[in-house]
């Protein structure tokens, strides 16, 4: 195939039949965002490469081998933005968003961009929805984002996920889980991959979220960091799973979680899948209380949370879990020459006006490929308008699924056609219910 008729690889089309289970997610993630308060923010697709090194971390995999980071012709290094959380807390700062009250909560749906080896569940241009919240210290807020999480996975009926959690400590405390790590690493540094013998000077919890073999399985016996957490991270982590219980939501810790990025603190939680192979993690996130401070503003509590669209379908798909399909064109009218073809026009155009989805040819086809046509689009009704019927001023609606026709007049066609619509779905409705027959109307019996 030639490269430009191509798609670059790692990257993705959503074609017109898939788009409408992107549509669906997108409208149900944002309804339940909306629900807790939070409302939308979109930020540019690229930034200045220093936010990602300062938000995200110089020892982080991201920064140091996945980023797509170029020079403009004015000199700038520009990266396309490889996850949400730090184009949001920019422009959190840069338009003084906190003068709005606190806490400011916000989602956002975006594609992120990746440098890494292209496979199911992991593209390098991905699509990412997520939820932050700044000005919140509380656990209660902790679980507020946690919930919502949970309740989207709860409304598309997914039951294979399970959330883990896990607490890291503020600064002050990690600092001493970051010397035992640090010690302990170093008596395997003989063993460590070259990326995690870079970070065990400069970031050694990192090298517990290194996928090298031989890392992770000298990591499993590394020191554990609920082990090290001061008595306030305590605390607060204790809180957060007081209120998970109150919510009804079950959890596990686990105690080696860490998440890929700095800027996280505290309260780390993932939601994983075993359906989907080794890209389990659909959804991960946590606190990041420092990250505001860090990119110069007044220290301010943070969390929030991204999950994968494309890993979510995998796992929809793994679970056999349907989407509604889109709604089919309720009337196709077909034409018989220059005039009908007038007349079937204005009439489409007045149905789309009241809200119908109606389609006329714009082709040039024939009668039969006409109606052939409006059978591959599933259309509910038709009508065909040729010389006898506008002389007539009255056409015939076929239901396309019982083949019963209707006489409607072409002068008042859209109204006829909504008392139409009315009358079919009241007979749907009524035979949905359950007939007389088999009704069980004997009361005490």
């Amino acid at each position: 195939m030639d490269i430009l008729t191509k798609k670059v690889k790692g990257t993705e089309d959503i074609l017109p039949s898939d788009a409408y289970r992107w549509q669906f997610l997108e409208k149900l993630m944002r309804n339940e965002a909306e629900k807790c308060g939070f409302k939308e923010i979109r930020t540019p697709v690229f930034e200045h490469t220093v936010l990602f090194n300062r938000s995200v971390g110089e020892t982080t995999d991201v920064v140091q081998k996945e980023m797509y980071t170029f020079d403009t012709k004015g000199g700038e290094s520009i990266t396309l933005r490889p996850e949400g959380t730090a184009g949001a807390a920019r422009a959190y700062l840069e338009h003084a968003v906190y003068n709005d009250g606190l806490p400011v909560k916000v989602f956002y749906q975006l594609t992120c961009y990746r440098y890494e080896k292209a496979q199911a569940g992991r593209q390098r241009e991905f699509h990412q929805f997520g939820m932050e919240t700044y000005g919140a210290a509380d656990a209660r807020a902790d679980a507020e984002m946690i919930f919502a999480a949970s309740n989207i996975f709860d409304r598309l009926g997914l039951s294979g996920i399970r959330l883990e959690i896990n607490s890291i400590g503020c600064k002050t405390c990690r600092r001493d889980y970051t010397n035992a790590l640090k010690e302990y690493f170093t008596q395997h540094r003989d063993q460590l991959c070259d990326t995690c013998l870079s970070r065990l000077e400069r970031n050694p919890m990192r090298i517990l979220d290194c996928k090298n073999e031989s890392c992770r399985i000298i990591a499993k016996d590394a020191p554990v960091v609920l082990d090290y957490i001061c008595g306030d991270c305590s605390a607060h982590f204790e809180k957060v799973k007081t209120f998970l219980d109150a919510a009804d939501i079950e959890y596990t810790v686990n105690p080696t979680i860490v998440r890929g990025l700095d800027y996280y603190t505290r309260t780390v939680f993932e939601f994983v899948t075993d359906s989907i192979g080794a890209q389990g993690t659909v959804c991960g996130g946590g606190r990041y209380d420092g990250l505001i401070e860090e990119l110069g503003g007044q220290p301010t509590p943070a969390l929030g949370f991204a999950m994968g669209i494309e890993r979510l379908m995998l796992v929809m798909k793994a679970e056999g879990i349907e989407l509604p399909e889109p709604e089919k064109c309720d009337l196709y009218i077909a034409a018989l020459g220059e005039e009908a073809e007038k007349k079937a026009f204005e009439i489409t155009l007045d149905l789309r006006r009241s809200s119908y989805i109606a389609e006329t040819d714009i082709v040039g086809r024939g009668l039969r490929a006409q109606m052939k046509y409006a059978n591959k689009i599933g259309a509910k009704y038709s009508v065909v308008i040729g010389d006898d019927d506008l002389e007539s001023g009255c056409a015939k609606v076929k239901n396309m699924k019982t083949g019963e026709t209707t006489e409607l007049s072409l002068d008042d066609f859209g109204a006829g056609f909504t008392q139409l619509m009315l009358q079919s779905r009241r007979d749907a409705v009524i035979a949905s219910l359950p007939s007389e027959k088999n009704s069980d109307t004997r009361g005490g019996e």
